[in-house]
């Protein structure tokens, strides 16, 4: 009871992160059909953004700062860039942010180096929030569920209660409609993907002290993020919720079960021997196959379910 409780509270706080950073791309792609390379390496740069701005202001004003920097550097790609682009097609923009990606890697590495910063989570959230079963729950990994929450909430209010949502909504799929009705598309789509990117800072605000800030941490997040958005579906941010709930247990349950293959096949019935066809594999413990467990579903998903959960639009 104690390992199912504990990994259910760790698999939904990292799920709830990996819907932070998805709901973003999500986002720009539902809108501008813009399937944004660059995305994990605004989260990168939002956790490098916050150890800076909390090295001189603290952590609670590089909250504030960093996501509303990030925005504004999105802001500023897709109107001196992207608008230029989006004439030529959907290649030209894929390229165009993942040119941007690697300029964001190596200007990182230029001023921040190539190893992991000391970035820490604040001493009013780092010991524990309660004691279940003789083990300690973070207060911080409440801290990241408190928000993400909260994002998700304020999401829903903004396109379900507000103008400006309603206008978002009805531009992507009339966009020449709502051009014709008054209201100025091209500033939507600036301020859609300036959330996109302010979301992706966010996170890594939240996920840079969690983990590890580093270089290599928009690799590492980048292709799981994908993953969640191809599972959900593409462009359906219920769908990249759902997604990142499934994905953050799953692969938080798995690192917990020490069982290997061959035990789990023997619970079944099945016998397996040393020359039995794939010995290897079946040695495996369940805990060594997380990392390739989402891949696996996306893989499955594409084969079963092409517009994944809840997509509108094949992936």
């Amino acid at each position: 009871m104690e390992f199912f409780v504990v990994s259910l509270l760790n698999g939904l706080s990292y799920g709830l992160l990996l819907f932070m950073l998805s709901s973003g791309l999500t986002l720009i792609f539902s809108m501008m059909g813009v399937l944004n390379f660059a995305h994990a390496s605004f989260y990168m740069l939002g956790a490098y953004l916050a150890y800076a701005c909390s090295q001189w202001l603290g952590y609670w004003a590089a909250l504030l700062l960093a996501p509303l920097l990030l925005a504004l550097l999105g802001a500023a790609f897709e109107r001196f860039c992207l608008r230029r682009l989006h004439r030529k097609g959907n290649v030209t923009e894929l390229l165009a942010t993942f040119g941007l990606s690697i300029i964001i890697l190596e200007v990182v590495q230029l001023i921040w180096g190539t190893s992991s910063v000391d970035y820490r989570v604040p001493a009013v959230l780092s010991g524990p929030l309660f004691t279940l079963y003789g083990t300690q729950f973070p207060a911080y990994r409440g801290f990241m569920m408190l928000v993400a929450s909260l994002m998700l909430l304020a999401m829903w209010l903004v396109f379900t209660r507000t103008r400006i949502g309603l206008v978002i909504q009805a531009a992507i799929t009339h966009p020449d409609m709502v051009q014709a009705l008054g209201h100025d598309v091209p500033r939507v789509f600036l301020l859609v993907f300036a959330a996109g990117a302010g979301l992706a800072g966010l996170a890594g605000v939240i996920g840079g002290n969690a983990f590890v800030t580093e270089p290599g941490m928009a690799a590492t997040v980048g292709s799981v993020v994908f993953v969640v958005v191809v599972v959900g579906g593409m462009g359906s941010l219920a769908g990249a919720f759902a997604a990142s709930i499934a994905i953050g247990m799953l692969q938080t349950f798995a690192v917990g079960i020490d069982a290997s293959l061959m035990s789990l096949a023997a619970s079944a019935g099945l016998s397996i021997t040393q020359q039995s066809p794939g010995y290897a594999l079946w040695s495996l413990k369940l805990s060594q196959t997380a990392p390739i467990l989402p891949y696996l579903l996306m893989v499955l998903m594409l084969i079963f379910r092409p517009r994944g959960l809840l997509g509108t639009r094949d992936a």
